[in-house]
């Protein structure tokens, strides 16, 4: 992979970063400054739905941020682009499509296939 290459996909992963953090303080700004009282239950448990789904939603970038970090230590170490599978070269068209993915289209369909075979 090229330097230019590598330069792209460490600002995305940078960006990706940077995104999730700021959404996640926000998150907590809005949580922590919501002090509304609800007259209605039926509206108190929309709210409390909406902030459970949102939390969801944080919970899955909270984990996506580790994967990420990873990413950007693979580019570090200089094996980012490389499948941990095969060791064979990652596409450029599946790193822009999942920069954070450690596997090649191959390697991923076979893992994906023994998945639904066992039932995972």
């Amino acid at each position: 992979m090229e330097a230019k290459d590598i330069e792209y996909f460490r600002n995305l992963l940078s960006g990706m970063l940077d995104d999730i953090l700021q959404k996640s303080q926000e998150t907590l700004e809005d949580m922590t400054e919501s002090g509304e009282v609800y007259a209605d239950p039926a509206d108190r448990a929309t709210a409390e739905s909406d902030r459970a789904f949102t939390l969801r939603i944080r919970d899955r970038e909270r984990k996506l941020i580790k994967k990420i970090q990873q990413a950007v230590q693979r580019i570090d170490d200089g094996v980012f682009g490389q499948c941990s599978e095969c060791g064979g070269e990652i596409g450029t068209a599946r790193l822009k499509a999942r920069p954070m993915t450690t596997l090649c289209i191959k390697c991923k369909s076979k893992q994906e296939e023994e998945e639904k075979v066992r039932g995972d």
